[in-house]
C-alpha cells in the first residue's frame, strides 16, 4: 500500500527534476567533503531534501521506522551539509558533509569499508603496500 507523501516546503523547480522511486525516495550519498571518503547510504523524500537544504543537517527518511530523522541527533554523530549536488538522471542526490564521528550505525566511520567484494582493501591502499593474492 502507498501513501500520500507528506506535504514539502521542497523548491518546486527542484521537486520537478527529482526522479524518485516507486515509493517516493531518492538514494542520497554521503560523501566527505575534503577527502571524498564515501561515508553512507540514506534516502530522502522532497521534505527531507528540503530540511538538509535549509538547515545545514541532513535529513534522511527511515524506510524501516517510516519516520524522519537527522543524523547525529540520537549518536552525537552529525553530518554538517558543505554542498548538495543533484546527478546527471536526477535520482541521487550527493550531499558532501563534515562528518564528525561515525557515519555507519555499527560505529564504523563509513558503511563502505568492511566488505571488501574486489579491489585493495582500505589498509594495503592506504599503506602503499601492494595487497597479496589471496
Amino acid at each position: 500500500m502507498t501513501s500520500t507523501p507528506p506535504p514539502s516546503s521542497l523548491d518546486p523547480e527542484i521537486a520537478a527534476r527529482l526522479k524518485r522511486a516507486a515509493d517516493g525516495l531518492v538514494p542520497a550519498i554521503a560523501q566527505q567533503y575534503d577527502t571524498g571518503e564515501v561515508l553512507m547510504l540514506g534516502w530522502m523524500d522532497d521534505e527531507a531534501l528540503h530540511r538538509t537544504l535549509t538547515t545545514g543537517r541532513c535529513t534522511y527518511w527511515s524506510r524501516s521506522r517510516r519516520e524522519y530523522w537527522v543524523k547525529g541527533d540520537t549518536s552525537g554523530h552529525f553530518q554538517h551539509v558543505k554542498s548538495v549536488a543533484l546527478d546527471c538522471d536526477a535520482d541521487t542526490v550527493l550531499v558532501k558533509v563534515d562528518q564528525v564521528g561515525a557515519a555507519c550505525h555499527t560505529g564504523a566511520r563509513t558503511c563502505f569499508d568492511a566488505d571488501v567484494l574486489l579491489g585493495v582493501p582500505l589498509q594495503d591502499a592506504d599503506s602503499g603496500v601492494p595487497a597479496r593474492d589471496q
